[in-house]
């Protein structure tokens, strides 16, 4: 009976993560910043929804062979998009696998990085950086505190 039951939950759990996927799939930078700021009812903010949002951005369109962004996109979009990142770093549930993605995504968009911080006389690079170092040291803390917690039983 147990057994049963954790299958059902591993098949909703599938599902759920099915239609995140395909609701992800659709979105634009304004509704995924929407789903990090936990402000859609349907769906719950977790480390794999992040993950999943960082992927959009640096998964290459196979119908289109292009990236997300684009050198000639409107600065106001790559705005939004290095926004979101940062957002995405500063959330809670953020796992290694983001902060291993983000580092993709940098590795993407460098030259675009550098040339809209050089043009706009702003500093997302570096914000970025810091930011994933923080999220990592966050990441950190918490596997001590689970660690200590585990001794301690």
């Amino acid at each position: 009976m147990f057994t049963k039951f954790l299958k059902s939950l591993k098949g909703s759990q599938r599902e759920n993560s099915n239609k995140l996927l395909d609701k992800i799939s659709k979105m634009d930078l304004v509704e995924m910043r929407i789903y990090i700021n936990e402000k859609l009812d349907d769906f719950e903010v977790d480390d794999f929804g992040l993950h999943e949002v960082v992927k959009k951005l640096i998964n290459m369109n196979e119908q289109s062979s292009k990236y997300f962004l684009q050198e000639n996109d409107l600065d106001s979009k790559k705005k939004k998009a290095f926004e979101l990142l940062l957002l995405i770093l500063q959330h809670k549930k953020t796992s290694i696998a983001v902060i291993e993605s983000t580092q993709e995504f940098l590795d993407v968009y460098d030259k675009l990085i550098k040339q809209y911080d050089k043009d706009n006389k702003d500093i997302y690079e570096s914000k970025i950086k810091k930011l994933m170092s923080l999220a990592v040291d966050r990441i950190n803390k918490q596997t001590n505190i689970i660690n200590v917690m585990e001794v301690s039983k």
